[in-house]
C-alpha cells in the first residue's frame, strides 16, 4: 500500500534550522508532485512548498528565502530543508503526494519553535 512517512520534526530554537524527509513507498515516486503542507493550533492546513516531477518550485511567501524543497528520486524521498526558523513557524508539517487521480497524505511530524 502507498505510505508517506515524515521524520525530522522537533524542538528547535529562533533562527535554528531543521530539514524535515518524507519517504514514499507504494508510488512510482518520480511522476508524483511533492509537497510540504503545515498546519498549526486553530489555523488551516497550508501549503509551505511544492515540487513537480519536472522539479518545478513554489514557496509560500511567508517562507521564501528560509525554505528549501528538494527530491531525491532514487531515495523516493522528498525533503524540506528549514533554516531561520520563527515561531510562527510552529505546526504539523504533512508531505502529500499528488499525480492526476491520486492524492497521498503522510501521518505529520511536529515542528515547535521556541526558546
Amino acid at each position: 500500500q502507498v505510505q508517506l512517512v515524515e521524520s525530522g520534526g522537533g524542538l528547535v530554537q529562533p533562527g535554528g534550522s531543521l530539514r524535515l524527509s518524507c519517504a514514499a513507498s507504494g508510488i512510482i515516486f518520480s511522476i508524483y508532485n511533492m509537497g510540504w503542507y503545515r498546519q498549526a493550533p486553530g489555523k488551516q492546513r497550508e501549503l509551505v512548498a511544492s515540487i513537480t516531477s519536472s522539479l518545478t518550485t513554489n514557496y509560500a511567501d511567508s517562507v521564501k528565502g528560509r525554505f528549501t524543497i528538494s527530491r531525491d528520486n532514487a531515495k523516493n524521498t522528498v525533503y524540506l530543508q528549514m533554516n531561520s526558523l520563527k515561531p510562527e513557524d510552529t505546526a504539523v508539517y504533512y508531505c502529500k503526494g499528488s499525480k492526476v487521480g491520486a492524492n497521498y497524505w503522510g501521518q505529520g511530524t511536529q515542528v515547535t519553535v521556541s526558546s
